[in-house]
């Protein structure tokens, strides 16, 4: 308990749960060629320099891996490239989810057969399944493998949200274990917090610390490519208790929070990565690189939080 005037009020958790898939994930980009091909060899080189700095884990061909504009071949061949490279030292997690039930669960079974050790599975998009439709997806794509399953709520691209009670009962699979959490709605994900046992991974960065603060776990980043270990420190010093601590942290990094999203997040993430010299290439149609303007804002926003470049 922490004491404030005279008062005791509950404080942070003096000890939290062994998480699922860590902490700190990065939903990883898919580096292109200059020609617009997957390049293997460029997500090898960046997966290594993600756990290198900062990252438990890592989410490959989710919404920032374009999976949208990545056909199954590719797909398979950086779930491959990502496990290959990082071994034993985080948890690759590849996202399989479509609007498509069969299709999902045959993702599945691919990334099973790659090497992934988890699978995201997001909300059925424009299709607007109802909850029970919802249910049935989710269960029957846990049911296509063995590999544990963090469903990805996010009704601000996928136009549905995965209802309170539809998460209580999709937590009752085995194979469910966690939320890649990007409704913006800390009541919702507080009540199925307190309901079940399913781990909650903030999907939007700037969040991350008040869903820490209703008993979330950790996050699943886009400006945690290049800021994991501060992203970490924060998670770290909410753990230990250092509420004070984990709030100068957030407010260090709130330019990038914003920074990474002033246009769609692939595009300054790639920006971002090209300015540091890592692997990411040019975005596919219909996306656009971003513009000299976008870079500049982009570079101020990077020098805010203590990075620059030549």
């Amino acid at each position: 308990m922490t004491k404030t005037s005279g008062t005791e009020v509950p404080g942070p958790p003096t000890s939290w749960a062994p998480t699922p898939f860590g902490r700190v994930l990065t939903a990883m980009v898919t580096p292109m060629r200059p020609d617009g091909a997957v390049d293997t060899d460029g997500a090898a080189e960046l997966a290594s320099y993600l756990v290198e700095h900062g990252n438990d884990g890592l989410v490959v061909n989710g919404t920032t891996g374009e999976s949208p504009t990545t056909t199954d071949d590719e797909k398979d061949r950086v779930v491959r490239a990502v496990v290959e490279a990082v071994g034993s030292r985080a948890q690759v997690v590849a996202g399989v989810g479509t609007n498509d039930t069969a299709h999902t669960c045959e993702l599945a079974r691919q990334a099973e057969k790659a090497g992934a050790q988890g699978l995201l599975v997001v909300t059925p998009y424009y299709n607007k399944p109802p909850q029970a439709g919802l249910l049935a997806h989710f269960e029957r794509a846990a049911d296509a493998t063995g590999l544990p399953v963090m469903l990805y709520d996010i009704p601000g691209r996928s136009a549905t949200a995965i209802e309170t009670e539809t998460l209580v009962r999709l937590s009752e699979h085995e194979r469910i274990v966690a939320v890649k959490d990007a409704k913006g709605d800390l009541d919702a994900s507080a009540w199925v917090m307190a309901r079940t046992d399913l781990a909650y991974y903030s999907g939007d960065d700037k969040i991350t610390l008040p869903l820490l603060s209703i008993g979330g776990v950790g996050v699943v980043g886009v400006p945690t490519h290049l800021f994991a270990s501060q992203t970490a420190a924060m998670i770290a010093s909410y753990q230990n208790g250092n509420v004070a601590g984990a709030l100068a942290e957030h407010r260090a990094l709130l330019p990038v929070f914003t920074g990474f999203f002033r246009t769609q997040g692939v595009i300054l993430t790639k920006a971002a990565l090209r300015l540091a010299g890592l692997p990411g290439g040019p975005v596919r149609a219909p996306l656009v690189d971003a513009t000299d303007d976008e870079v500049a804002r982009l570079r101020e926003d990077l020098a805010l939080c203590g990075m620059t470049f030549a």
